[in-house]
Protein backbone atom coordinates (compact mmCIF):
# COMPACT_ATOMS: atom_id res chain seq x y z
CA UNK A 1 0.00 0.00 0.00
CA UNK A 2 1.24 3.57 -1.15
CA UNK A 3 0.65 6.93 0.33
CA UNK A 4 -1.76 9.11 -1.25
CA UNK A 5 -0.80 12.85 -1.62
CA UNK A 6 -4.04 15.24 -1.10
CA UNK A 7 -3.75 18.44 -2.49
CA UNK A 8 -6.21 21.46 -1.44
CA UNK A 9 -6.83 22.82 -5.12
CA UNK A 10 -9.68 25.57 -3.70
CA UNK A 11 -12.28 25.95 -1.56
CA UNK A 12 -14.98 27.44 -3.30
CA UNK A 13 -18.27 29.64 -1.77
CA UNK A 14 -22.42 29.78 -3.70
CA UNK A 15 -23.01 32.75 -2.61
CA UNK A 16 -26.61 32.04 -4.56
CA UNK A 17 -27.43 29.24 -2.33
CA UNK A 18 -25.60 30.54 0.63
CA UNK A 19 -28.20 33.43 0.52
CA UNK A 20 -31.27 31.07 0.38
CA UNK A 21 -30.45 28.43 2.77
CA UNK A 22 -27.02 29.35 5.05
CA UNK A 23 -26.64 30.81 7.99
CA UNK A 24 -25.76 35.01 8.22
CA UNK A 25 -22.13 35.49 7.64
CA UNK A 26 -21.34 31.97 5.94
CA UNK A 27 -18.31 31.96 4.08
CA UNK A 28 -15.64 29.47 2.68
CA UNK A 29 -14.63 26.51 4.27
CA UNK A 30 -12.97 27.26 7.42
CA UNK A 31 -10.63 24.31 7.87
CA UNK A 32 -9.08 24.16 4.24
CA UNK A 33 -6.83 26.93 2.36
CA UNK A 34 -5.68 26.38 -1.37
CA UNK A 35 -2.17 24.73 -1.46
CA UNK A 36 -2.59 22.34 1.49
CA UNK A 37 -1.01 19.04 1.49
CA UNK A 38 -1.51 16.17 3.36
CA UNK A 39 -0.70 12.03 2.83
CA UNK A 40 -3.33 9.14 3.36
CA UNK A 41 -3.29 5.61 3.01
CA UNK A 42 -6.43 3.74 4.92
CA UNK A 43 -6.71 6.59 7.99
CA UNK A 44 -7.85 9.75 7.60
CA UNK A 45 -4.77 12.51 7.95
CA UNK A 46 -4.90 14.97 10.94
CA UNK A 47 -6.16 18.01 10.46
CA UNK A 48 -8.58 16.78 7.58
CA UNK A 49 -12.15 17.67 8.07
CA UNK A 50 -14.36 14.21 8.42
CA UNK A 51 -16.68 15.41 6.08
CA UNK A 52 -14.37 15.58 3.08
CA UNK A 53 -12.97 12.30 4.02
CA UNK A 54 -15.97 10.92 3.94
CA UNK A 55 -16.82 12.15 0.63
CA UNK A 56 -13.13 11.25 -1.00
CA UNK A 57 -11.58 8.18 1.05
CA UNK A 58 -12.80 5.72 -1.62
CA UNK A 59 -10.76 7.58 -3.65
CA UNK A 60 -7.83 7.71 -1.89
CA UNK A 61 -8.28 3.62 -1.11
CA UNK A 62 -8.24 2.87 -4.98
CA UNK A 63 -4.95 4.95 -5.49
CA UNK A 64 -3.13 3.50 -2.60
CA UNK A 65 -3.93 0.13 -3.18
CA UNK A 66 -3.26 0.45 -7.21
CA UNK A 67 -5.16 2.51 -9.10
CA UNK A 68 -2.72 4.17 -10.04
CA UNK A 69 -2.01 2.18 -13.75
CA UNK A 70 -5.47 3.17 -15.15
CA UNK A 71 -7.86 5.92 -15.32
CA UNK A 72 -11.06 6.46 -13.10
CA UNK A 73 -14.58 5.68 -14.74
CA UNK A 74 -13.43 4.55 -18.54
CA UNK A 75 -10.85 7.35 -18.97
CA UNK A 76 -14.09 9.47 -19.15
CA UNK A 77 -13.65 11.80 -16.17
CA UNK A 78 -9.86 12.54 -15.20
CA UNK A 79 -7.12 12.34 -18.32
CA UNK A 80 -4.43 11.75 -15.39
CA UNK A 81 -3.63 8.13 -14.76
CA UNK A 82 -3.48 7.83 -10.79
CA UNK A 83 -4.92 10.88 -10.37
CA UNK A 84 -8.84 11.85 -8.81
CA UNK A 85 -10.45 15.51 -8.56
CA UNK A 86 -13.00 15.67 -5.78
CA UNK A 87 -14.80 17.52 -3.55
CA UNK A 88 -15.97 17.10 0.03
CA UNK A 89 -19.87 17.36 0.47
CA UNK A 90 -20.54 20.97 1.63
CA UNK A 91 -23.23 22.16 -0.80
CA UNK A 92 -22.58 25.75 -0.47
CA UNK A 93 -18.97 25.87 0.28
CA UNK A 94 -17.55 22.77 -1.44
CA UNK A 95 -13.43 22.45 -1.30
CA UNK A 96 -12.00 20.76 -4.31
CA UNK A 97 -9.11 18.03 -3.24
CA UNK A 98 -6.42 16.85 -5.92
CA UNK A 99 -5.55 13.07 -4.89
CA UNK A 100 -2.49 11.68 -6.55
CA UNK A 101 -0.99 8.05 -6.07
CA UNK A 102 2.43 8.40 -4.57
CA UNK A 103 5.41 5.91 -4.90
CA UNK A 104 5.42 6.26 -1.17
CA UNK A 105 5.46 2.97 0.96
CA UNK A 106 2.87 3.41 3.55
CA UNK A 107 3.91 2.87 7.10
CA UNK A 108 0.95 1.70 8.09
CA UNK A 109 1.33 -2.06 10.22
CA UNK A 110 -1.60 -4.60 9.29
CA UNK A 111 -3.95 -5.79 12.11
Amino acid sequence: MNKVKITVLKTTFDKELADIYGVDGLSTCPFHKAGQVFYADYAKPDGLCDEAWKAIYQYVFALSHGARDGLFYYGDWIKEKGVAICSCNDGLRPVIFKLEATDEQSTAEAN
